[in-house]
């Protein structure tokens, strides 16, 4: 059996979702204030009222999806999921694949502003040779990559999955990859188990709490 084929993807979500969204915001049974300084026990009732508010009346969906249809993305079965994916080209002479896992709770939208960064970098004054080719997932169980009553993943099947992403989908021999956040655990984790991985930078603010990941090699 042949490798599975990436499909093209567009983020449109349907007008009755949005408006069903914003009849939800419109009913909100707000609790009281508790009593003493705002923020001494939670969120500040009046804050979150403002927050409601503006996503009720002030976020523009639309524009949002916009950006976000700019970027080249892909959905792919694979792992039993349907995995989305932003697959953006490098501009330059010899691009590094780079794959990019984003944290929790996130989504590829946090890559917006650094995406055109890594992969034109003459475009802002770099240098083109340090250009990269960016695949940028959501991870299964986010977002673009979830479905009701699929199956769930823990740290090391996401590694596996994203890994088999790269190489046997996308065909790249070579790879690095950056993590932050929950993205550091899984970008972690591959590099106790796969030798086409060619660079790696994970950051999280969780690294004393976990758990000490054994060698593995394909």
């Amino acid at each position: 059996m042949g490798q599975p084929s990436p499909q093209p993807f567009r983020m449109h979500v349907a007008d009755e979702t949005l408006r069903d969204l914003r009849e939800r915001l419109m009913h909100v049974r707000w609790p009281d204030e508790p009593p003493g300084a705002a923020w001494s026990t939670g969120s500040s009732v009046d804050y979150v009222r403002e927050l409601v508010g503006y996503w009720r009346d002030g976020f523009d969906w639309r524009a949002q999806e916009t950006a976000l249809n700019r970027f080249h993305q892909f959905e792919v079965p694979l792992g039993g999921i349907d995995l989305h994916f932003i697959h953006e080209e490098g501009k330059g002479p010899n691009p590094m694949p780079l794959l990019l896992s984003h944290g929790w709770p996130g989504s590829v939208v946090e890559f917006h502003k650094i995406l055109p960064m890594l992969t034109d970098p003459a475009r802002f004054g770099g240098d083109p040779r340090d250009s990269f080719t960016v695949v940028a997932p959501s991870l299964p169980g986010y977002t673009l990559s979830f479905a009701p009553g699929q199956k769930r993943f823990g740290v090391e099947e996401i590694s596996e999955l994203l890994a088999d992403l790269m190489t046997d989908v996308l065909g790249y021999g070579q790879f690095a990859a950056q993590g932050g956040d929950w993205g550091a655990f899984i970008t972690a984790r591959q590099i106790h188990g796969y030798p086409s991985l060619a660079g790696v930078r994970s950051y999280s603010t969780l690294d004393l709490l976990g758990p000490r990941l054994p060698r593995r090699r394909r």
